[in-house]
């Protein structure tokens, strides 16, 4: 089993800032005093990656009505975000973290195959953090189908206690 450097019970980083889809900055900071729902995703308009964005999308409502805001991340330029964005009519922001800072303060950048190859990639992760700025719910690992109702019930149930 991977050890993280980052998990449920621990301060997000919250002071990084980076460039964002519809343009701008964003520091996680930003959003203090509300749940944030931060997902990683390995790259714009691929398979996975659209259908987990669109069921983001499309649960946008529920999340709000949770008082909750999704932020996308990935590696990908504003630009790309924002093709992305415009394609799959997405309704909250992609932070673009072409550096990896960002990905690399949560631990997700891991060691990835593909084809006998070995290569440091984002794993499909999503975190939950509370008003207070803490870390309340991870996944790694993350299977697209049925995580985006999980991580809503999760929250659901974060609030309720």
């Amino acid at each position: 089993m991977t050890e993280y450097s980052i998990n449920p019970g621990d301060p997000a980083p919250t002071q990084i800032e980076l460039d964002t889809w519809p343009e701008g900055r964003l520091k996680l900071a930003d959003l203090a005093g509300q749940w944030i729902i931060l997902y990683f995703y390995p790259k714009d308009s691929t398979p996975g990656c659209t259908t987990e964005s669109c069921e983001f999308r499309d649960a946008r409502p529920d999340f709000s009505a949770a008082g909750a805001s999704i932020v996308g991340v990935s590696r990908d330029s504003v630009r790309s975000h924002g093709n992305f964005t415009e394609k799959q009519a997405l309704n909250f922001t992609l932070i673009s973290d072409p550096d990896e800072t960002l990905c690399k303060a949560f631990d997700v950048m891991q060691l990835k195959k593909n084809y006998g190859k070995e290569y440091m990639g984002v794993e499909r992760s999503t975190f939950i953090i509370n008003p207070e700025g803490d870390i309340a719910a991870a996944w790694r690992k993350v299977s697209v189908k049925g995580h985006v109702e999980e991580v809503l019930n999760t929250l659901k149930e974060l609030q309720s206690s």
